[in-house]
């Protein structure tokens, strides 16, 4: 009965998160595959909106009721974004509004960055979000390990299925090896229209609905000015620094 509930335990422990290295030895250079097979799909692309790997800035933005996953970039001396690719979202887990708690299922809602680089994920390529972000940690929220990977299975994450998350990879591999420190992930409930917030907000509770009036002060900046927001945490909130 023990060794069936520790049993019982370890599984749990290993759903809750989306993400962790192969534990077996991987032969194969996921990377190279990328970069042989995408590169001149994703340079045909930057060369579309006259924009170039050598000189790249990306930004990322979520839309978790539409499944889309739309990338942002300009060259490092802009301030200006402007959208260059959209993708689908293969697999949603929970509930639109935040993520609270480890192994809630939940993806989050904010403003997040790339945080790390897995190449050897169990999802194939993968790219960590810094959730618990400062906003999450003031509201003592708790969880780890989500990321933006391959597949089409998840627990909170953002999969893209193995041939898409090719692509995103190497737009961020490459924005980081032009010097971006820090790719932003924006990841909001839906497009933050007013329209859209009335459409919602019977489907929450009052603290949800308060956190989505926050987070659509952000959205609204963002698409007014395009570009990268600049935040802060103060009493529980996101403060933009415009």
């Amino acid at each position: 009965m023990r060794l069936l509930t520790y049993l019982s335990i370890l599984f749990f422990i290993m759903n809750t998160n989306c993400n962790t290295s192969e534990k077996n030895t991987q032969t194969e250079d996921r990377v190279q595959i990328a970069e042989d097979t995408k590169a001149i799909l994703v340079q045909e692309n930057l060369d579309l909106h006259q924009l170039n790997s050598n000189n790249l800035n990306i930004l990322l933005v979520a839309y978790k009721d539409l499944d889309k996953l739309s990338v942002f970039a300009k060259s490092t001396e802009d301030r200006t974004y402007k959208r260059i690719k959209e993708y689908k979202i293969c697999a949603r887990s929970g509930q639109l509004g935040p993520k609270k708690a480890e192994g809630d299922r939940q993806v989050p809602e904010g403003f997040y960055h790339i945080n790390r680089f897995n190449p050897k994920s169990k999802f194939y390529l993968s790219l960590g979000i810094n959730y618990p972000n400062a906003y999450d940690l003031s509201k003592n929220y708790t969880g780890s390990d989500i990321f933006i990977h391959g597949k089409c299975e998840t627990v909170g994450c953002l999969p893209m299925t193995d041939e898409l998350i090719k692509e995103i990879y190497l737009y961020a591999l490459w924005a980081k090896e032009s010097g971006q420190e820090k790719v932003p992930v924006y990841i909001f409930p839906f497009e933050m229209t007013d329209e859209n917030m009335k459409k919602y907000k019977s489907q929450v509770d009052e603290s949800t609905f308060s956190f989505w009036q926050n987070i659509q002060e952000g959205y609204q900046l963002f698409h007014k000015k395009h570009q990268e927001l600049e935040t802060k945490v103060e009493n529980q909130k996101y403060i933009f620094i415009s």
